[in-house]
């Protein structure tokens, strides 16, 4: 039977918020939480996972009590258990501080129910840095596997597992011992309408929520704001494109034209 966890966020409805123009800063508030699209694909694959091979799924997510709906809609999706870890202590990480504490909180995870795959979105939307993943696979010390787009086998007996990785000139084929980490990209699968019981299920579902104190062995320090090397010291939206040049004339005049402002630019065809 396999243990499954996948780590979720939950984040602003990038296609919706605005940026505030005094501030330089995104206005979350324009726009309405969501669970990270990456994630929710993961989700879905692990679900799928379970019922071609039997086991449990888990979901873990870090954030403030509001996050629990993002937990809701992964049982929704057919997840079995949620777990969050909600404390101030964890307010401001950055990739490396949430990488830190998601981990620990796998260890706990694990003692509970020993982990066989930890599989997560390739990215989340708000943030575009796919960094999280393989941080977690470097503390747990087990194989990161990214941009996965397809599992071609799991084999519980060997305990290995075989997917396909995605390149950007086709895919290459990897095989990796169990335990390991899977960061998938968002066409592994398509997430169908939830069943009505997942949704009845979702509804009265609540999670397992732990704070700093429940956690074993935690350095304080490698939390938060503190265990945060890198900041955002600003964010701005880039300025709109400016209008392009409409070619007048006739068409020997207009290639002339086209002509000149190649010549002109060439540096960038070099």
């Amino acid at each position: 039977m396999l243990h499954i966890v996948a780590c979720i966020k939950q984040v602003p409805d990038t296609k919706i918020i605005k940026m505030n123009p005094k501030t330089n800063t995104m206005d979350r508030s324009s726009a309405p939480a969501i669970l990270n699209p990456y994630d929710a694909h993961a989700v879905e694959e692990a679900v799928r996972l379970k019922k071609k091979y039997g086991g449990t799924v888990s979901v873990l997510t870090m954030g403030p009590p509001p996050a629990v709906k993002a937990i809701k809609k992964c049982i929704e999706i057919g997840a079995d258990e949620g777990y969050m870890i909600s404390d101030r202590a964890f307010a401001g990480a950055d990739t490396l501080a949430t990488s830190y504490a998601l981990t620990k909180a796998l260890e706990k995870i694990a003692q509970i129910h020993p982990i066989d795959l930890v599989i997560c979105g390739k990215m989340t939307i708000d943030g575009d840095t796919g960094q999280v993943g393989p941080g977690i696979a470097r503390r747990l010390d087990i194989p990161p596997l990214t941009s996965v787009k397809k599992i071609v086998e799991v084999n519980k007996k060997e305990k290995l597992i075989i997917v396909q990785r995605k390149l950007e000139d086709g895919y290459e084929v990897i095989q990796s011992p169990l335990p390991c980490l899977l960061a998938v990209e968002k066409e592994i699968n398509k997430i169908p309408y939830s069943p009505l019981p997942n949704m009845m299920k979702a509804a009265r579902y609540k999670p397992n929520i732990w704070g700093v104190a429940d956690l074993e062995d935690i350095d304080r320090l490698q939390l938060g704001l503190k265990g945060s090397p890198t900041i955002v010291s600003k964010v701005w939206a880039p300025p709109k494109p400016k209008g392009g040049t409409m070619l007048t004339g006739a068409i020997d005049e207009q290639v002339q034209q086209l002509l000149d402002v190649v010549l002109e630019k060439k540096e960038l065809f070099q």
